[in-house]
This record gives C-alpha cells, structure tokens and sequence, in this order.
C-alpha cells in the first residue's frame, strides 16, 4: 500500500475570467469534471469507477489494521458511512481531484482494493498515486497490475510530467513494486505524514515522463 488519497474537497482553480474595468471579480472556475474510464490491467484485473456495489469491499478494508489509517475507509463500519465513502469517491472525480478506481478481479468481477491517480499538484507538475488491497488480495501480482496500468496511461495519455508514490520505509513490498515498474527512491521525508495517532516518515518515490516507456499498455475496456 502507498500514498495515501487526498481528503475531499476542490482542487485548485485554473485561471479566471477576463472581466470589463470597474466590475466585481468573477470567481476563479474550478477544474472540469473527470471522467474515470474503465482499463484492462493485465488478463486478470480491471480498474473501473467506484460503485454502490463496492460496499463489502468498504467493509473488507474497514477491518483491515492499517487501510483506515491511511485512507477514509470509515472505521468501524456502517453501511451509511460505506454508502459516504464511495460518493466521496465520486466527488473527487466531479471536482476534478483525481481518477479514483476499484480493482476487481476479472473472472468474478469482485474488487479486491483501490488505486488513485490524485490531481491536486498538477499546476505545478506533478500527480501522486496511492493504492491499497485487502489481505485476501496480496501477494498476487494486483498491486503491480493496477500500478503499472494507471502509471502509463497517466505518462502516456495524460501527459503527465511527473508522477509521485509515498511508502513508509518499512514497506519492503510496495517499495519493490514501485521500483520494477520504474519509480526511483529519492529521499526520505521525516514526519511527513499523521498515521493514526502519530506522525511518521515517508520515502518519496517518482518518475517522470522523461524516464522512458513504462512495460505494458492501458486498453480501455470495452
């Protein structure tokens, strides 16, 4: 699991109006809605927007020990407090915050986690992404299926100039993962982010568009 998603809320404008001498200020428009498409990532997984469907996987990470630290997976559940996070989800797309996906499973269309793409730092750049999987889900290649996906189709579709991932240091996984498909440690950020209770360090890892081709395509699915 890395990078946290952001909390809710509005991205940063994009410019403003021009307006005749002596009138009041137009407000600064915000960003244009996003679209979340569906992609294929790899033969066994796809990442598609968040449904009302998802809530049992809301509620398989609401009892995993370290998900709600990092995210706003509610815990403990409630199926309203479920039904909040995924229109949350939805928000972040209609704001122009971010691509929130599900990770589902191919052969029976059940979701296992969750990757972001997150918005907020692209005037000046940059994107992070932040990904998490329940337990059932790990040590099966999901988290390296979805993140090479969505880290290309950002690079290559997006025109991304610069992408970011933040692990713990502890997270020997997630840090492999990250660099297979490419993304080079570049420091440790100490105190960098609250963990529950307290505030812990995070390695910073990136890459960017100028790095070369990341393996594998994103399709959209059909």
């Amino acid at each position: 699991m890395a990078a946290p998603e952001p909390a809710p809320g509005r991205a940063p404008g994009t410019g403003s109006t021009p307006r005749t001498p002596g009138s009041a200020p137009d407000p600064t428009p915000g960003p244009e809605p996003l679209t979340v498409p569906s992609m294929s990532a790899g033969p066994d997984f796809v990442l598609r927007p968040w449904e009302m469907s998802d809530l049992p996987l809301v509620r398989e990470a609401s009892l995993d020990p370290y998900i709600p630290l990092i995210t706003s997976i509610p815990a403990p559940y409630s199926e309203a407090a479920a039904e909040a996070f995924v229109r949350g989800q939805w928000e972040r797309a209609a704001t122009g915050a971010g691509y929130p996906f599900a990770i589902v499973r191919s052969r029976d269309r059940r979701p296992v986690g969750a990757i972001g793409l997150w918005l907020r730092e692209l005037p000046e750049g940059r994107a992070s992404l932040g990904y998490w999987l329940t337990d059932t889900a790990r040590g099966q290649g999901v988290a390296r299926a979805a993140l090479r996906t969505v880290t290309g189709w950002a690079l290559r579709d997006l025109g991304v100039p610069r992408l970011q991932l933040y692990i713990e240091p502890w997270n020997a996984a997630s840090a492999r993962i990250a660099e297979d498909i490419g993304f080079r440690r570049e420091g440790l950020l100490r105190g960098w982010q609250r963990v529950g209770d307290e505030r812990r360090d995070m390695a910073v890892y990136a890459l960017l568009n100028s790095d070369g081709p990341v393996d594998g395509r994103a399709v959209t699915a059909h």
